[in-house]
């Protein structure tokens, strides 16, 4: 058995690059989600010991992340402003500034939460369905419903016409 720094040691090494990208999706600003990803690894610390199942580590994980954002806004009331996706710089190595990926990224963020929030756990955290559902509270249904309607959309949006656009834009 595990002491309890050696867990969460490991749970740090394994989640924590998943939990950013997640927090940054969510917030798109780095800073809030390097908060993010700390408050929720502080949360997770202080519950470790209540944590029976290591498998069930990355759904708490995510469903700690995703309820620390929305304290996020019960606590203060952030000032909105408009940005332009590609005017968020990533300094990972991994950030593709390609204009594929910036079409991906614009067509993402037309999406409405309720599409785009399952979509990303599935593709970023990879999460299947039943997972997805009991983080965001929804039946499977609901959850099988939305990436369906989210890829529809992101397929029509990113197909011939519309992306031809955004590409002679650019």
């Amino acid at each position: 058995m595990w002491d309890k720094q050696s867990r969460f040691v490991a749970l740090v090494k394994v989640y924590s690059d998943d939990l950013y990208r997640f927090a940054y999706w969510l917030c798109h600003d780095k800073d809030v989600a390097d908060d993010l990803v700390q408050e929720t690894m502080a949360r997770a610390w202080r519950a470790l010991d209540n944590l029976r199942d290591d498998k069930a580590a990355k759904a708490w994980l995510f469903t700690t992340l995703r309820r620390e954002n929305a304290r996020r806004f019960e606590r203060i009331q952030p000032k909105l402003v408009d940005i332009e996706l590609d005017s968020i710089a990533d300094n990972r190595d991994d950030y593709d500034t390609s204009t594929e990926a910036y079409v991906l990224r614009q067509s993402l963020a037309e999406l409405a939460i309720e599409y785009r929030e399952p979509l990303l756990l599935q593709v970023l955290a990879g999460y299947n369905c039943n997972e997805i559902a009991e983080i965001l509270n929804i039946t499977t249904g609901a959850v099988t419903t939305r990436l369906f309607r989210a890829r529809q959309q992101l397929r029509k949006s990113m197909s011939g016409d519309n992306y031809q656009s955004e590409v002679n834009v650019l």
